[in-house]
């Protein structure tokens, strides 16, 4: 009983500095405390309510700066589409918490619209980022990143009032020129988010490995604590 005691304590604890860090969700919260981090995202392709196997990109955004009602970000978007297909993103989009007021963009996706629909049953997202100055987020136009290549830029979300907090959530790309994939030629994407990580190249873990980590320290408290007893038994026999 003397030994459970600290090892249930132990094990306590290590449920509270290890359990207690949540999983990955498909939001962003940020303050001024997350300037530097980078956060990666993967989205899958599909149409008309059908996955579409081998269309697939990917996300980083980077927030680099708070200033007055504005975030600023560093993205770089990439068309990770496998064959036989091949596609063209012509847009990405998100929700925003509080409500977005304006957006400007650079780069591969230097075109902004607010509260448009975005296709597939998706219906209306809070901004997008586009390759052409379209009314919409459908896509248009010819730009955008095209299969195995790779579009950066930044982009700046503003808001009515300073906030000291934002959080970005339901993330999607728009896919535009495809072939390979029969009758579709048009399809969107949902991002999951799968990492995050600082600009100086620190990651951090995923939950799954943070548990790991807090079992594998529980099991050696516990073998640490038995190998005294063990050998106390062994020199009384």
């Amino acid at each position: 009983m003397q030994f459970a005691r600290p090892f249930l304590s132990l094990a306590a604890a290590a449920t509270f500095a290890f359990g207690a860090a949540p999983a990955f969700a498909d939001t962003i919260p940020l303050t001024s405390a997350n300037i530097g981090q980078t956060y990666t995202l993967n989205y899958d392709g599909y149409s008309s309510g059908t996955a579409v196997s081998g269309l697939t990109s990917s996300t980083t955004f980077t927030l680099t700066g708070i200033s007055g009602n504005n975030y600023t970000f560093d993205y770089s978007l990439t068309n990770t589409t496998s064959s036989p297909l091949t596609s063209r993103v012509s847009s990405f989009g998100f929700n925003t918490d509080p409500n977005i007021a304006g957006a400007t963009s650079t780069g591969a996706f230097s075109y902004t619209t607010l509260n448009s629909n975005y296709p597939n049953g998706i219906g209306t997202i809070d901004v997008c980022f586009k390759d052409a100055a379209t009314g919409s987020c459908a896509g248009g136009g010819s730009g955008g990143v095209t299969t195995g290549g790779t579009g950066t830029g930044t982009f700046t979300l503003a808001f009515s009032q300073p906030i000291s907090a934002l959080t970005l959530g339901s993330f999607y790309v728009r896919y535009q020129s495809i072939t390979g994939a029969g009758n579709i030629t048009s399809a969107s994407g949902t991002g999951t988010l799968t990492s995050t990580g600082s600009t100086s190249g620190g990651t951090v873990p995923e939950p799954g490995v943070v548990g790991l980590l807090g079992s594998a320290l529980i099991a050696t408290a516990f073998l640490r604590r038995r190998k005294p007893k063990l050998a106390s038994k062994m020199a009384i026999a």
